[in-house]
């Protein structure tokens, strides 16, 4: 007979702080996805029943997430996520819209500066970087020279929160600047739509990106807002969908969980900015009282001046292994020196506003949901404690 082979498991306590980078899918989300997959199987481009009732379900998401940000349907561009968003605006503004110059910032997402890159080396085009002060905030009054030396069609591409250090921008004024120098202006939104209200009526952003994994919907789909107008042209090819704008056939199921957890967001977002701003308010607190030495990189201490979701924490020295260690104990988190990273470039967005030394203590990125509590948090703090000393 053999021997029985006995095996235990310790279940870790896992507590989430890395939401920027993705949050948990509501349940109700996933009841929505998992009930779509069962039940609207067609292909919304086939003319039976089943299609049509594929058909009419995303058209009504569509127009339910247009809703949200007072635009209309024909201004919603579904797409796999915030990266080809960004795409689909950046390459349209440039080969369609005829966009010569791109005026932007250093700290940008890389969907945003990779793809201004290869359209620089493929067509051309000028590429203005504003200034920023230390603390990674957009010099404005240099923005408006820019936009007043540059001639032809321009556009400004600036993110609504920075996904590093939660900085938030001041849309409304940027929005004045490019009316008032006639330049279109286009948003990388992923961190704000969900968690921010956004009325395309009342700001004249011309163009911004979305996607579902950041406000507790599924990964893979996320969507273009292209305000009526401005004619949009295909990256990838194929088929007609999305109005000509995006061939493939669409991800049904994904789009109706989107549309679900965008609802939620904003039902709730008052609720939630509220409770989350608290947990990030104590962690700050309990941070400043055990780690008297410790500072936040650009303004996500500051309430006012950055997301409620994101702290971006600076170490007085470099712990190479703090991160490492971070995950053994179960917490999860994001780095931001290259020590912890993986790169030998480390964060371009701490790089450009931090000097070298200060570059080179290691910085941590904490981000907070609404499943996020107090407990944790004190938890996270011990955790720091026993691996600081």
């Amino acid at each position: 007979m053999k021997p029985y082979i006995l095996f235990t498991f310790v279940l870790m306590k896992s507590i989430y702080l890395d939401n920027a980078a993705t949050t948990p899918i509501l349940p109700e989300v996933v009841t929505v996805v998992s009930e779509a997959m069962h039940t609207v199987y067609g292909n919304p481009s086939s003319t039976h029943q089943i299609g049509r009732k594929a058909k009419s379900l995303v058209e009504t998401a569509r127009k339910n997430i247009a809703k949200h940000f007072n635009a209309s349907s024909n201004e919603i561009v579904f797409t796999a996520g915030g990266s080809e968003a960004d795409n689909l605006i950046l390459h349209n503004a440039v080969t369609n819209l005829g966009v010569t110059t791109i005026i932007t910032s250093k700290i940008e997402h890389h969907a945003v500066l990779h793809t201004i890159d290869q359209l620089h080396k493929e067509f051309n085009i000028a590429v203005c970087w504003v200034e920023l002060d230390e603390n990674g905030s957009i010099n404005y009054n240099h923005l408006a020279q820019l936009l007043q030396q540059q001639s032809g069609k321009k556009l400004v591409s600036l993110m609504y929160v920075n996904n590093e250090i939660g900085n938030v921008l001041d849309v409304r004024k940027v929005s004045s600047l490019c009316t008032e120098y006639d330049a279109l202006f286009h948003s990388d939104a992923v961190q704000a739509v969900g968690h921010y209200p956004i009325d395309v009526s009342v700001n004249s952003i011309d163009f911004f990106a979305a996607s579902a994994h950041k406000f507790h919907g599924p990964k893979g789909v996320g969507f273009a807002f292209v305000r009526n107008g401005f004619g949009i042209k295909p990256l990838l090819f194929g088929g007609e969908q999305e109005r000509g704008a995006r061939a493939g056939t669409e991800n049904v199921h994904s789009i109706l969980g989107m549309e679900k957890a965008l609802v939620f967001a904003y039902e709730n977002l008052e609720k939630d900015t509220r409770y989350i701003q608290e947990i990030k308010n104590y962690f700050i607190a309990k941070l400043k009282s055990n780690f008297p030495q410790i500072a936040f990189n650009g303004w996500s201490a500051e309430a006012s001046k950055s997301s409620y979701i994101i702290l971006n924490v600076r170490f007085p020295k470099s712990y190479a292994m703090l991160l490492f260690n971070l995950d053994l104990k179960g917490i999860a988190v994001s780095g931001g020196s290259a020590c912890q990273s993986g790169s030998n470039k480390g964060s371009h967005v701490l790089n450009e506003i931090l000097n070298e030394t200060e570059a080179a203590k290691t910085s941590v990125r904490f981000s907070f949901s609404k499943f996020n509590s107090k407990k944790e948090i004190d938890f996270v703090i011990n955790a720091l404690k026993e691996i600081l000393v």
